[in-house]
């Protein structure tokens, strides 16, 4: 195995891994639109001799998926090709500044796709097919919005594990917040603006729920675990009146020990109790999207592997939870195991200052590599001998390390 490794980060090429990147940069691939982001990586891929397969989501939307190996894939490197819409940006396409990489989508997550494509294309140079490990490599769609390409793949295919190249700064995240997604609707009586006092403002009374419901201990910043983050407040726009109907959507993260069920319930509890303090409070709440977390623990192969590699490549190894929703809930949720582990940093994701460090997408590739071989190896060792991973040399002479 550490033969393999070796000759696979010896093939790890950082100018065809920065061209790679700065390519998926510059191609704008907002949910909905992947199309052209498809087509490249797809003939990107097939030059390099692989088959592959389109998985159609919905016209002119599809999936990209490859193998390789002689079995069925034991992990698959999974990267989503979507982004969010450039609303505010002047220029969207990759800006190299320093050791930086700026543009939408470096950090979520065209980094960790482009270092999932450049570990796959060094394995495909390096190691005959015979030699190859059972891995796949999987390019979504739509994970922005519902994640309906992870949803298609999930409906005929699974595999034990998953990587997912969601921005972490390369922590591992073997466990991950769950989300709830509350909507609400407060409705008033329409007058006249220069006569308020003869309607029902429902954006005052929204702005009193909304006041109500973060007051309690369970949102309250700094005294809970929830992450509660008011996403959008939209009123009706029927000119100089009272407005009669708003609504505002609260986008809620909960640790993965939380129950998205009791969340729910608490919600409507507390809100409920908002009409003594609200007069004449017309006010509906709804709950359309729901995912539980995870906690996969790290007394695991992937874990191990990720011990030996990071200490070989001088970095530190850090175990956190995903705080963010991604299609690692939908992964667990259909039984595969899934580590969101990739390059960049998620409080700088779907903003104007997004970007991403080169090195650590270089590192990404290394560790994408390692975790492909390692897998198998890890596959084939007897129970007592995988807490030693022997696979691993730590003597071994690891390319840029």
């Amino acid at each position: 195995m550490s033969g393999r490794l070796e000759e696979v980060m010896a093939a790890i090429d950082p100018v065809r891994l920065k061209g790679i990147l700065t390519d998926l940069i510059d191609i704008y691939s907002p949910s909905g639109k992947e199309e052209d982001i498809q087509l490249y990586l797809e003939d990107l891929l097939s030059r390099a001799g692989f088959s592959v397969q389109r998985q159609e989501v919905e016209e002119e939307r599809y999936n990209l998926r490859v193998t390789m190996g002689e079995d069925d894939p034991k992990l698959y490197l999974v990267g989503h090709v979507d982004t969010v819409p450039a609303w505010d940006l002047e220029e969207f396409g990759a800006r190299e500044e320093g050791e930086m990489v700026r543009g939408l989508g470096s950090a979520d997550m065209k980094g960790g796709c482009a270092a999932m494509l450049e570990t796959w294309l060094a394995m495909a140079q390096a190691l005959k097919p015979a030699r190859r490990p059972s891995v796949g490599l999987l390019l979504v769609v739509g994970e922005e919005e519902n994640g309906d390409g992870s949803a298609a793949f999930l409906q005929d295919n699974r595999a034990p594990w998953a990587v997912i190249g969601e921005p972490t700064g390369l922590s591992a995240c073997f466990a991950h917040y769950g989300y709830l997604e509350a909507g609400f609707v407060t409705r008033g009586v329409r007058s006249h603006s220069s006569l308020p006092e003869l309607g029902h403002n429902a954006v005052e009374s929204m702005l009193r729920v909304l006041l109500h419901l973060g007051k309690d201990t369970l949102f309250k910043r700094g005294e809970s675990e929830i992450v509660y983050s008011i996403r959008e407040m939209r009123s009706s726009q029927k000119g100089f009146v009272v407005p009669d109907r708003c609504e505002a959507w609260i986008d809620l993260h909960l640790p993965p020990e939380r129950d998205p069920a009791s969340v729910e319930q608490a919600i409507r509890r507390i809100t409920a109790g908002a009409e003594q303090f609200v007069p004449g409070l017309d006010l509906s709440v709804a709950f359309d999207f729901a995912s539980p977390g995870y906690n996969l623990g790290t007394d695991n192969q992937l874990a191990r592997i990720l011990e030996h590699i990071y200490q070989c490549l001088g970095l530190t190894l850090k175990f956190e939870a995903f705080r963010s929703h991604s299609d690692g809930n939908l992964f667990h949720a259909a039984g595969c195991r899934p580590l969101i582990l990739g390059p960049g940093a998620l409080e700088i994701s779907h903003t104007p200052e997004e970007q991403v460090s080169f090195p650590e997408v270089l590192a990404a590739a290394r560790i994408y590599a390692a975790l492909c071989l390692g897998m198998e190896q890890y596959a084939g060792l007897t129970l007592e001998r995988r807490g030693a991973l022997n696979g691993f040399d730590r003597q071994a002479s690891w390319v840029g390390c």
